[in-house]
């Protein structure tokens, strides 16, 4: 259920709204818009009377939400959602590319591709500390080795670091010593993982399964957002199909349908969506033609040589040409959406 407050309802009104949603034992979520603030309900296994709210102070509507994603949907909040990772903002006009190795290996690989990332004007750096791997005996990544070396990055290239928690343990790690928490494909329905994500005051990137529906991939975001915490990023990286040309089938049909389902922005990996490097720029150019809000994408200087995944991650020079494609389609498709949205 969702309660609309009228633009002109005071902090007092809204905190007494919020009093009695607790009262009768559900949980509440103050969601600010532009013209007014709404009131997500969650908690209620069944129907609730609108009676019970409709007439206090300061309430403009109640309403059913039909879908069961609730705080994700659009009917909650119909504006987008920005989130914020340092300096750089996620959901907005801009175009956010998020870049690194598949792994941190040592200092100076680490700081070699850090460096490229930085001269391409790029703010965020990925890089996996813990590694979940299909083979025990693969590498399963430095740990909090790997994450004191990214602490480096930043403080060197004033980079953001986004890297993926595997377990409540790694997660508070994570927590500590990154700017955002990743949650890949095979934890994706890790529920209690999800949930402890939603107790961090960290944003999330949360990707998608890899055999998820659509609606999979909202819940469990839902579960993010029910724990309180609203800086969710999606992440369509792939599904497994029968193609065997390439690594994963890269849905990009996912990304129109985000964006009419939900207020959260979506990224694309090309990376790992097709697992081979001389496939990711044309996904990625694709990705942002759809209407992506940005990729995420695996560069190495050495990719004969990487630890995982050495054979999708872009050379130095090619992500110096991707970056320079990606922004010019960009700054194609906001010109013409905004033509559009002006008719």
């Amino acid at each position: 259920m969702l309660i609309t407050m009228h633009p002109q309802a005071t902090q007092e009104e809204i905190k007494e709204v919020v009093k009695q949603i607790e009262s009768i034992g559900f949980k509440p979520h103050l969601i600010p818009g532009a013209q007014r603030t709404a009131i997500g309900i969650t908690g209620n296994t069944g129907t609730i009377d609108p009676v019970t709210f409709e007439y206090l102070p300061g309430v403009s509507d109640v309403i059913r939400v039909s879908k069961p994603y609730k705080l994700v949907s659009r009917e909650v909040k119909p504006e987008n959602t920005v989130v914020k990772v340092g300096s750089v903002s996620i959901g907005t006009d801009d175009l956010t590319i998020i870049a690194g190795p598949c792994s941190v290996e040592t200092l100076e690989q680490t700081m070699a591709v850090a460096e490229v990332v930085h001269s391409c004007g790029i703010g965020l750096f990925r890089a996996g500390a813990y590694k979940p791997r299909t083979s025990p005996y693969a590498f399963q990544g430095l740990g909090l080795e790997a994450l004191k070396i990214l602490a480096e990055v930043r403080d060197r290239y004033g980079l953001q670091i986004v890297t993926e928690a595997l377990d409540e343990k790694s997660l508070e790690l994570v927590e500590k010593y990154a700017d955002m928490i990743q949650i890949g494909a095979r934890n994706m329905q890790n529920f209690s993982l999800l949930r402890q994500a939603g107790q961090t005051k960290k944003p999330v990137l949360l990707k998608r399964g890899m055999s998820a529906t659509l609606e999979e991939l909202l819940l469990a975001a839902e579960y993010i957002l029910s724990e309180g915490n609203y800086q969710v990023v999606l992440c369509e990286r792939g599904v497994r199909t029968f193609a065997d040309h390439t690594r994963n089938t890269l849905d990009l049909s996912i990304v129109p349908s985000v964006h009419r389902l939900s207020h959260l922005p979506i990224l694309v990996d090309p990376s790992h969506g097709t697992g081979r490097r001389e496939k990711v720029i044309p996904m990625a150019r694709a990705a942002v033609a759809v209407g992506a809000d940005g990729v995420i994408v695996e560069v190495h200087c050495q990719p004969e040589k990487a630890l995982s995944d050495g054979p999708q991650a872009l050379l130095p020079d090619m992500l110096v040409d991707m970056v320079d494609q990606l922004r010019q389609i960009h700054a194609v498709i906001h010109k013409e959406r905004s033509k559009t949205q002006k008719v």
